[in-house]
């Protein structure tokens, strides 16, 4: 099937460019969201007709979208959710999260200009795709944490593993300790107690004094 573009697609083609596509392809997601028409005769001689106005609001969004871009790119959004030991996700982080996330910040995204590489199911950094405009895509971070905390330390390049071995070194140090003061406390009970025993027991002198 072929279509004509009233704008960049990516790794389709540019705007006024004639493709061939797949019907569905067109049907479900190219035609209703008018980023393409019918490649008919009248529908080619409309697009021209219209050219000059299309690529001139094109352009205006473009700059729009643009000085977002330079403000969103690389931006590094709080993502709260419950996650296992291990740093597993009781779920997973979504589109819709990413949106919300930057929008609760100042960003006005929507989530189906948010493309995730592969699925959240993890604490940690992960680099997300968001496309202002067919010619401007910018990358932002969702930093996946349990707490406003375990964010912190992860913003700082601090690894879900890495803070999970920190907090049981840091366990076995107090249990270590604990045992250290148990011990001294029974070395001091051991010395007060001979002490005490040393202190009771008759000395020689007081056996010479005895009568007989």
């Amino acid at each position: 099937m072929q279509v004509i573009l009233l704008e960049r697609v990516a790794k389709l083609g540019q705007m006024g460019e004639v493709v061939d596509v797949k019907p569905g392809y067109a049907r479900n997601f190219l035609l209703p969201q008018g980023k393409a028409l019918n490649a008919t005769d009248t529908n080619i001689q409309q697009f021209e007709a219209q050219k000059a106005q299309l690529e001139a609001r094109n352009l205006e969004t473009r700059k729009e979208a643009e000085s977002l871009g330079e403000k969103l790119d690389g931006q590094q959004f709080i993502v709260i959710r419950s996650a296992s030991d291990s740093g597993a996700l009781y779920g997973s982080v979504t589109t819709r999260d990413a949106a919300e996330a930057a929008t609760e910040d100042g960003f006005s995204v929507d989530r189906k200009q948010v493309s995730l590489s592969r699925p959240i199911k993890e604490l940690g950094l992960h680099t997300v795709h968001v496309t202002l405009h067919p010619e401007v895509v910018v990358d932002i971070v969702l930093n996946v944490a349990r707490s406003a905390e375990e964010a912190e330390l992860q913003a700082s390049g601090k690894s879900i593993q890495e803070l999970a071995a920190e907090e049981e070194a840091a366990a076995e140090f107090e249990i270590a300790e604990l045992f250290d003061d148990i011990g001294a406390a029974t070395e001091e009970d051991e010395e007060l107690g001979e002490r005490s025993s040393e202190a009771a027991a008759p000395s020689d002198d007081d056996t010479d004094d005895q009568p007989s």
